[in-house]
């Protein structure tokens, strides 16, 4: 089913339907309010699938069990589907990008992964921690042998995720997700890949908003291809569909060739949640109201 398109976009990347409407269904059968991150977490996607394909509860009300085992088993396909095609979509798009805008030598081939990750000094730079310095030596070799207080894991904010590919050691979160490959690669997948042209190279998402804003005046009156987010009734850019984006984008920048929820000593399981919780459990107002507004700057700079 199409509409199984947006689970891992917009929903969850790893857990299934059933968990998700299990939490619900727990909750509806419980008055006890003592509940965990990750049933916090489930219920929120169970929230979100709600949102994402509204008449779930209704159908699967008016089905026998095989029907609706079998429901599920299409809305699973189509949603595995769909991020087999965003990994294909970015194992080539993500290269053009980089070797537009660093130039590096060599260049990041658009075909062959074993040659990226920490391999590829440019895709290196780019995965690299931001309380690490690639550009030291003694970094960099720790980093290539694994070695002690030097293993990336999805504990740290990669450098990827940043504006200008710089983090400020003070404050960790100024710039954070705000790169403009970040921003290319959401643009490639829910709107198109000639979308994510708008956006300039240097790291800085910031200029996609004037950019769009002149596309819109651009193409006013002209017929255009239906893109992804209009498929999936998608109006805004939430949460989850960045932490979808950045994994997607923190794959085809390593080695790595086949999907997987473990690369080495990085989790990209804990790494979604990371960025999930970041923004739906912001804690503080001070910190919901940056949280917000940084989700209407990234709804400005996609839609």
């Amino acid at each position: 089913m199409t509409q199984g398109r947006a689970i891992r976009r917009m929903v969850s990347l790893y857990d299934s339907i059933e968990d998700l409407i299990r939490e619900n269904d727990r909750r509806c059968d419980t008055d006890n309010d003592d509940v965990t991150i990750d049933q916090d977490r489930l219920q929120m996607g169970y929230i979100s699938l709600s949102s994402a394909i509204p008449w779930l509860n209704e159908r699967a009300s008016e089905l026998d069990n095989e029907d609706y085992l079998h429901m599920l088993k299409k809305l699973r396909q189509g949603a595995d589907s769909a991020r087999g095609d965003d990994t294909s979509k970015l194992k080539s798009l993500v290269p053009d990008w980089i070797n537009r805008e660093s130039n590096p030598n060599p260049p990041v081939d658009r075909e062959d992964k074993h040659h990226r990750g920490f391999v590829h000094d440019a895709c290196g730079r780019l995965l690299c921690p931001t309380e690490l310095d690639w550009q030291n030596p003694v970094v960099k070799a720790g980093i290539r042998d694994r070695a002690d207080g030097y293993i990336v894991t999805e504990m740290s904010w990669p450098t990827f995720l940043y504006e200008k590919y710089t983090a400020d050691q003070n404050n960790l979160e100024k710039g954070l997700f705000k790169s403009a490959l970040l921003v290319q690669a959401f643009k490639a997948i829910f709107t198109s890949p000639s979308s994510a042209k708008d956006v300039d190279g240097d790291g800085d998402g910031a200029n996609v908003i004037e950019n769009n804003r002149r596309a819109r005046k651009d193409i006013s009156g002209k017929k255009v291809k239906t893109h992804v987010a209009q498929i999936i009734k998608m109006h805004k850019v939430t949460p989850r569909s960045i932490a979808y984006v950045a994994c997607q984008l923190r794959f085809a920048l390593s080695s790595v060739t086949s999907w997987r929820p473990i690369d080495g000593d990085f989790d990209y399981l804990q790494f979604w949640c990371n960025i999930v919780d970041f923004f739906e459990r912001a804690p503080g107002r001070l910190a919901q109201r940056n949280v917000k507004q940084l989700l209407t700057w990234w709804t400005r700079c996609v839609f």
